[in-house]
């Protein structure tokens, strides 16, 4: 921080309240600091945090801005993680998810891959017939884990931008469940995150699945939620 400037209290929240131990934070700017000067320099102070803090979005008072937005003294700077909703890198939703989306969320022109998977309801299981499933989920946790299982792949692989969107409530046979999206300078790391990833979230974050079939219905168990299995 500067000895002199700009005096600035800063409002978190979501997965930027935990990561930063509080929920208000006042920090002190050189005078003529923009919003984008803010992020570099939370960035620093905080690197843990410097991949989310790249995707936040900025608000002064109470509207949003951008990082060519100038900062005054005693202004109350908000700082918004990524929601869900069908536009954000993490989403948890009854929406059909579109492959598409997801794909351009992460594509940069400094990407030479983008590697994608698409989870798909097959018509059958352990030898039995499937004719739906049905998703449930604990969604604000999920969307919190799903973020921290982004942020760790991207730290872990060395990627610029993930992307994890899994589709809740009932789904058909052929409907995509989940789809994963990893952006990196090389296609080797990008198909690793992805599959990290993608094995990750099965371990850890809380949706659940139902399948339903002519044989009559049953709730699969895989690894027990945030427990990781040896080997």
């Amino acid at each position: 921080m500067v000895a002199s400037g700009i005096r600035l209290e800063i409002r978190l929240f979501a997965v930027l309240r935990e990561r930063f131990g509080t929920d208000s934070l006042p920090i002190e700017v050189a005078d003529g600091a923009t919003v984008g000067d803010l992020r570099d320099l939370l960035s620093r102070l905080y690197p843990d945090s410097a991949e989310i803090l790249a995707r936040t979005a900025f608000a002064l008072g109470e509207d949003y801005a951008d990082d060519e937005a100038r900062l005054t003294n005693g202004v109350t700077v908000a700082l918004i993680p990524p929601v869900s909703g069908g536009s954000g890198l993490i989403v948890v939703t009854h929406d059909q998810l579109d492959a598409e989306e997801a794909t351009r969320l992460v594509r940069a022109d400094d990407d030479g891959a983008v590697c994608v998977f698409l989870g798909v309801v097959r018509n059958h299981n352990d030898g039995k017939q499937v004719s739906h499933l049905e998703y449930e989920a604990f969604p604000e946790m999920a969307e919190k884990q799903l973020a921290q299982i982004a942020e760790e792949a991207a730290r872990r692989f060395d990627v610029d931008r993930v992307a994890l969107h899994h589709r809740i409530g009932r789904l058909e046979v052929g409907e995509v469940s989940l789809v994963a999206a990893v952006s990196a300078q090389h296609r080797g790391a990008s198909f690793d995150a992805c599959h990290w990833a993608v094995d990750t979230l099965k371990a850890r974050v809380p949706i659940w699945k139902k399948e339903v079939g002519p044989d009559g219905e049953e709730w699969l168990e895989g690894t027990a939620v945030g427990i990781e299995t040896a080997g």
